[in-house]
């Protein structure tokens, strides 16, 4: 009888220890009221970001972005990664001074990461070296966001122009 009572606590202890020791994975933050937190800082990183790049700092701005970024311009071949980000920024801002507004219109997030869909305008102002004409855009633009060691990084970019193509002759249009 007594071994039977000992097997039986014995069991029992190994029940309750079993199930103390369970990890519970938190459930991803997630919601309206996520969302609108994590919308208050990417709008505060944003607002640095345009000062850095109205002012040429380009390693600056970098240190929002993710180490494997990508960011996808208009019009040419996507930047794949934080080293080739810096270097054709640092090449764009030798030529003018680049002017940049950022409008976040609504943060999606869940967890470590968010998407933000925003408005942009963006002005360049040629310096007499530049290679590159004035111009104005302005569009759309979707950024992937991670969360990563407790900050969060940009880890996908991409703006999307509202302006339309520049016309071009019918005739070099033309596929034969």
């Amino acid at each position: 009888m007594k071994n039977q009572f000992v097997c039986i606590l014995s069991a029992l202890l190994l029940v309750l220890f079993a199930t103390s020791c369970e990890q519970t994975t938190p459930e991803p933050m997630s919601g309206e009221a996520y969302s609108a937190e994590i919308q208050k800082i990417i709008e505060a990183k944003n607002k640095k970001i345009q000062g850095f790049y109205a002012s040429g700092m380009i390693d600056s701005a970098a240190e929002h972005f993710a180490d494997n970024c990508i960011q996808f311009m208009p019009n040419q071949p996507a930047i794949v990664g934080l080293e080739n980000y810096k270097a054709a920024w640092k090449q764009n801002i030798q030529f003018g001074k680049w002017q940049l507004d950022l409008n976040t219109q609504e943060v999606k997030a869940s967890g470590d990461l968010a998407t933000e869909y925003g408005k942009y305008s963006l002005t360049f102002t040629p310096n007499e070296t530049s290679p590159i004409p004035a111009m104005e855009d302005k569009g759309n633009y979707l950024v992937l966001w991670e969360k990563m060691d407790g900050d969060w990084k940009v880890l996908w970019d991409a703006p999307v122009t509202e302006l339309p193509l520049p016309s071009q002759p019918m005739d070099t249009m033309m596929v034969e």
